[in-house]
């Protein structure tokens, strides 16, 4: 669970290990890793796969990624992220209960009425203890949010 459970935020689990804890070094990190990748093609992007380890080992290939997004920016009107858990066990898919996930960048709001949707599948559930100490959706945000 969260360190609060009253809260709706899902704080930065991996912050300061995958990637930098503070704020200004986070987003130089990301924007020289953006800088150094070669400028993307124009094409229209439905769906991309990044890497999730820390971004000393997986940073240039994930911002390849992002950078490819990045033409299409303006038109992206929802992010669905996959990924897999490393330390909860479960079969289908594990929402989480949070309204936002944080990192050292900010708050990302999650669509709660899409979530609440899709919960009705059967496959998906709400599993917080799945999201609280997981990395790999944690790792794509900060790309997002720059």
């Amino acid at each position: 669970m969260f360190s609060d459970p009253q809260s709706s935020h899902r704080p930065p689990a991996v912050a300061g290990q995958f990637y930098p804890a503070d704020p200004a070094r986070l987003a130089a990190t990301i924007e020289q890793l953006l800088a150094d990748t070669a400028p993307a093609r124009r094409a229209h992007i439905k769906a991309l796969i990044a890497p999730h380890a820390g971004y000393i080992y997986s940073g240039p290939v994930a911002a390849s990624v992002y950078q490819a997004l990045s033409a299409q920016a303006q038109r992206v009107r929802r992010v669905v992220l996959l990924g897999p858990s490393h330390h909860v066990g479960f079969h289908g898919l594990a929402t989480s209960s949070a309204e936002y996930f944080t990192t050292p960048l900010g708050d990302i709001q999650l669509n709660r009425a899409s979530i609440d949707e899709i919960k009705t599948l059967p496959q998906v559930q709400q599993r917080d203890d799945a999201h609280a100490l997981e990395h790999s959706l944690e790792v794509q945000l900060p790309f997002l949010q720059v």
